[in-house]
């Protein structure tokens, strides 16, 4: 029997899940990133500035949809190194699952903002009958944060490992998130190796199951439309779609696009608009790859086997940019 692992129903909807305004650090006030890309064909933006959560409900309409986020950033102590550029830091984007989820867990009342974070801030809601809530850059400290977020209510991805110049010794002991960033927009476009296959196999191989998006982490009109999620959802209302987030209903993006995706008799198979060549990643050492030949790629298939433990699949097209689908459990589907 066919299961497919994408819904063969549904709409795909363009999302940027990593967005800063001028809440925060970016340059584009929260209405300009709207016009910004709704022009290039996105329906979502996660509004994600850095340290305070603001939501944005006012720019909703039909064929667009603001979800309730923010970003917080773990630092190395100065202690650990005088170059302030080789301390590491953990970068988290929180997406509420509701979108009245708007009390910010972790706050603190004078620490932690930069940019003009520091006078957005008065617009944050928070417990006040919690403490300060203390940051710590430790696998203890940041796994924490993670399921603190997780537990408020929050769909929690893990950012940007090469820009933060975190390594397996770091990333390796984080606990709780959702996802990661495979793809980086902003920090490919600084000159980063932000393409993040190596960590994301590290962290599947240590037994987590997460998912993987693309994004642009947008601060300024460089960093637009670099890489995307598209999630597919009946319908662009809130609950549904970040139900379709925490389901894995989506595929991350620099460009080609993944019609269907499934499974049936042992194999895995995969359309596409065209693409130079498709490629199977899987959790032991056998690899896969179908190349074009004098017409593009439309469809490959892979068989799968039991001690393959998980697998996902890389669609390049012909400018070597990359598709990549969430990781899918072969002992969830060989039962």
């Amino acid at each position: 029997m066919r299961t497919y692992l994408l819904p063969q129903s549904g709409t795909d909807y363009k999302a940027n899940l990593h967005c800063h305004t001028t809440l925060s650090d970016g340059k584009l006030s929260p209405e300009e990133i709207k016009a910004a890309y709704m022009a290039q064909g996105y329906s979502i933006i996660a509004y994600t500035d850095h340290d305070v959560l603001i939501p944005h409900h006012d720019l909703a309409q039909e064929d667009f949809l603001p979800l309730v986020g923010f970003e917080v950033e773990i630092n190395e102590s100065a202690d650990a190194d005088p170059v302030a550029q080789k301390r590491k830091t953990c970068h988290m984007c929180m997406i509420a699952l509701e979108p009245d989820n708007v009390i910010q867990p972790c706050w603190h009342r004078s620490l932690y903002q930069f940019g003009n974070a520091k006078i957005s801030r008065e617009q944050v809601k928070f417990d006040d009958s919690k403490p300060d809530y203390i940051r710590r850059y430790s696998a203890e400290g940041i796994s924490e944060m993670m399921h603190i977020m997780r537990d408020a209510g929050f769909f929690v991805t893990y950012n940007h490992p090469t820009w933060s110049q975190e390594s397996y010794p770091q990333y390796i002991g984080y606990e709780g998130m959702n996802a990661m960033e495979m793809v980086n927009g902003a920090c490919v476009r600084m000159g980063f190796e932000e393409h993040n296959e190596r960590v994301y196999n590290d962290i599947l191989r240590s037994g987590k199951r997460i998912f993987c998006t693309a994004t642009d982490d947008t601060h300024n009109t460089q960093d637009l439309f670099i890489g995307y999620t598209v999630i597919r959802a009946p319908e662009l209302e809130y609950r549904t779609v970040t139900s379709a987030l925490e389901r894995g209903d989506f595929y991350c993006s620099e460009g080609p696009v993944i019609r269907d995706l499934w499974y049936e008799d042992g194999k895995v198979s995969v359309t596409t608009e065209g693409a130079r060549e498709i490629r199977i990643t899987r959790g032991v050492r056998r690899s896969g790859r179908v190349l074009a030949k004098e017409e593009p790629l439309r469809e490959a298939s892979f068989a799968l086997y039991p001690e393959d433990e998980y697998f996902y699949i890389t669609v390049v097209d012909e400018a070597g940019k990359c598709a990549y689908t969430n990781a899918y459990f072969v002992d969830t589907l060989m039962k």
